[in-house]
């Protein structure tokens, strides 16, 4: 046999003795030969070991490559970076990433035995990630046209999610000027090779390795120094951020749902509720397709929208997937907006079935509601009567046990069909249905929890309503989708009972508004939110005062956010890693804004939005049922301003301005600074109108102490002219709130009204 040289030569000899000399075919003899020996030890030195662990990879873990043609897009000096959830991240990028590549690696995991031999094998060669020649020696290797690879976390997460990243990376993408590729690992946090806690190891998890398109830093040339780092670690940040969002393989609600308990486990307790009786996943997930098997006999075939009026609690979760399992849409009707709104809401949702309980509707005293819905024809169908039998009960139970691929088989599988509807607050006007698809509120939960450090070790407290998009999304759904556990409580006025329930729960995440944070700080023990992690607060400004007697008794940090209902809900949020007390923080990942210039407004700008989680549209009551679709850029109404660092600060509303003398006034501006002269109780503005100035400003205040002369000498001292202090002061028992917490701009303003006329009439009478 011949093989190696002998087999180059022998075969060049047989082809080329009629054109050369026997000196001349010596010599090619010995080249040709030299030049196959060359390419069959390259071969087994590089290229078989990695097809070697290539084909390990696929075997054992199904290893799934997505966007593959980024990678060749990005060109040669591309600063290749990654999330880092296990030790053999980079054998896993090598192998599959095709082309030479330059890794920077922690020395304790380049220079294992069992992986030193490896990075031997090729051309590549791996740099110390601490070693600080290795900056330069990257650089140099981009600018040479070699692609580089880091780990901008400079460690492996411990919780599933991003870590801290450094400024390395992104001072080495600046200075070689260099394309940034960023990959999104998924997978091997679930093997043996992870340091992640709270996560169930699986023997062969699947792995996928998502590729996104590259970009350029496009940082400001004046900006110099700590800065310019500061900023290019920041856009770093945000790039891994986008990575770990847009590389999720969205499906539905239902199905999700089915996904996380593979991943957790069927024994993993994720609910429990005021009944304190925990439920795992399989026996939830039973529960749901029971109850779907019920429901579907309880509402008629043509009905695309079911209405849902109940308390938090592991009932109301049931319903609304059940909803889903049947490819209906739930509507989360608020009970606490009154019969005409509710009937109203019902009646341009075109709902014909609510489901409620019997118990429920008794202890709230919600009987106005269900007379007036019934009057309409809307039948409400009560959880006592919604038994499933027992043989739905085992199909509930076959069905949690299968796996997902059979447990899914003939649900919905569109994650951007309708698939929950919330209705707005109508603090401004009339409330409007607001439709969600399954890409919007499962985008807006990973969106929140990427950007707060959310992890499986964590657990949720969620006494918000449901019907609150807060309360909803990150309440309910997020900590969901992550396998954690919830404790789901149905009122967020208890104020004795919820941080004695907080701390019994051992609970690290609450959501509330600054009326209720500020009565759970008064109401608590020091000691009641020991394991707390992330209070958040929205809906309101949270106010300084509130921030500072959290921090002062609990040592927590209040992480104040934004959003709304057709954002589903969060837009930005203050995070550990991205803080600035005062803000409502940065947008999260995956939504695009820019600010719109308003008339008459010249610190601030209306925010316009754009991305995965906002609505699919509108449903109003000029055309019941029908979406108007939501396209382009949603104008929020709100505004706000912007400042070097992404952080937005909200100005207040654009229709909580108030032009009078010609000049737009910020009503909300004017709440925030008396609220500084007497803090501790609730305070608003409103505007009416004036025959003369076109419209005047009113206080409404719970206070007996409101001074206008204090209150003038304190925005003059804030360099604020006499058009922003109140002309009118009423005195009022208790400000209008909605059901979650928030003003209720419309009611305070008509109560300002009726207070203004009966004074106008009264003082008519005595003239």
């Amino acid at each position: 046999m011949i093989c190696g040289r002998d087999q180059g030569a022998f075969m060049f000899r047989g082809l080329g003795a009629n054109w050369f000399s026997r000196r001349d075919l010596i010599a090619i003899e010995r080249l040709l030969g030299r030049a196959m020996s060359n390419a069959l030890s390259g071969f087994f030195r590089r290229v078989l070991p990695f097809f070697l662990v290539r084909f390990i990879f696929r075997l054992c873990f199904r290893v799934d490559v997505r966007g593959l043609e980024n990678f060749s897009k990005a060109g040669p000096r591309t600063l290749i970076i990654a999330n880092h959830v296990s030790r053999i991240d980079a054998l896993l990028l090598s192998a599959f990433l095709p082309g030479q590549i330059v890794f920077a690696l922690q020395a304790q995991i380049a220079f294992r035995w069992w992986l030193k031999p490896y990075w031997h094998l090729g051309d590549d060669f791996s740099l110390d990630q601490a070693n600080p020649l290795t900056a330069k020696k990257i650089i140099d290797a981009l600018k040479s046209g070699k692609r580089c690879m880091i780990f901008p976390e400079g460690r492996m997460t411990t919780t599933g999610g991003l870590m801290k990243v450094y400024d390395g990376p992104g001072m080495i993408a600046d200075k070689a000027d260099a394309e940034i590729l960023p990959i999104r690992i998924d997978g091997p946090q679930y093997s043996c090779f992870s340091n992640a806690q709270g996560l169930r190891r699986r023997l062969f998890p699947k792995f996928t390795l998502s590729i996104l398109p590259s970009q350029r830093l496009s940082l400001p040339p004046e900006v110099k120094g700590h800065k310019r780092r500061k900023l290019a670690a920041t856009a770093i940040y945000d790039l891994l951020e986008r990575a770990m969002i847009e590389g999720i393989p969205y499906k539905t609600l239902l199905r999700q749902l089915l996904d996380t308990r593979a991943v957790r486990g069927g024994g993993n307790v994720i609910l429990e509720d005021a009944a304190r009786k925990p439920i795992s996943h399989d026996r939830f997930i039973a529960q749901i397709f029971a109850t779907a098997r019920a429901l579907g006999r309880a509402v008629k075939a043509d009905e695309k929208c079911v209405g849902v009026m109940m308390p938090n609690g592991i009932a109301n979760g049931t319903v609304v997937f059940a909803a889903q399992a049947l490819d209906r849409v739930a509507a989360m009707v608020n009970f606490t907006s009154g019969p005409a709104r509710v009937v109203q809401a019902c009646l341009m949702a075109r709902i014909q079935t609510v489901i409620s309980s019997r118990a429920f509707i008794e202890a709230q005293h919600l009987g106005p509601i269900v007379e007036a819905l019934e009057s309409e024809n809307v039948r409400i169908v009560f959880m006592e009567d919604l038994k499933p039998s027992a043989l739905d009960r085992l199909v509930g139970i076959l069905k949690a046990l299968l796996p997902v691929s059979s447990a899914a088989k003939g649900l919905s599988s569109d994650p951007d069909a309708p698939a929950l509807m919330l209705f707005t607050s109508g603090t401004e006007g009339k409330p409007k249905g607001v439709m969600l698809s399954h890409r919007n509120i499962i985008s807006n939960g990973f969106q929140t929890g990427v950007r707060l450090g959310f992890s499986s070790r964590d657990s949720g407290f969620a006494c918000l309503p449901m019907f609150h998009s807060f309360g909803l999304s990150l309440g309910f759904f997020m900590p969901l989708y992550y396998g954690t556990k919830t404790f789901l409580y149905p009122s967020p006025i208890r104020y004795h009972d919820i941080p004695e329930l907080v701390y019994d729960t051992q609970a690290t995440m609450l959501l509330g508004t600054d009326t209720f944070l500020s009565n759970y700080e008064k109401h608590a023990s020091p000691h009641d939110f020991y394991f707390m992690r992330f209070a958040i607060g929205g809906a309101e400004k949270i106010k300084p005062e509130t921030r500072r007697a959290w921090a002062e008794k609990f040592g927590v940090r209040l992480f104040e956010g934004y959003g709304t209902t057709e954002a589903s809900p969060v837009i930005t949020v203050n995070s550990p890693l991205h803080y600035k007390a005062g803000t409502i923080g940065r947008a999260v990942s995956g939504l695009d804004v820019k600010l719109e210039p308003v008339e008459g407004i010249r610190n601030g700008a209306e925010l316009c939005i754009r991305g995965i989680n906002v609505m699919l549209g509108y449903v109003k009551t000029e055309n019941p049922g029908v979406i108007e679709k939501c396209e382009g850029w949603y104008k929020t109404g709100d505004i706000v301003s912007l400042d070097e660092d992404g952080f937005v600060t909200i100005l207040g509303r654009t229709k909580r301005f108030a032009k009078v003398a010609g000049e737009m006034i910020s009503l909300g501006a004017i709440e925030s600074l008396v609220s500084d002269v007497w803090p501790g109780v609730r305070h608003v503005a409103v505007s009416v109108p004036h025959e003369r100035k076109g419209e005047r400003i009113v206080l409404l205040t719970e206070s007996d102490s409101v001074d206008l002369n204090a209150l003038s000498e304190k925005m003059l001292s804030y360099g604020l002219t006499n058009l922003y202090v109140p002309k009118v002061v009423l005195r009022v028992s208790q400000i209008p709130l909605l059901g979650s917490g928030k003003t209720d701009y419309v009611s305070a303003k008509e109560l300002a009204e009726r207070e203004l006329c009966e004074e106008q009439e009264n003082m008519r009478r005595a003239g």
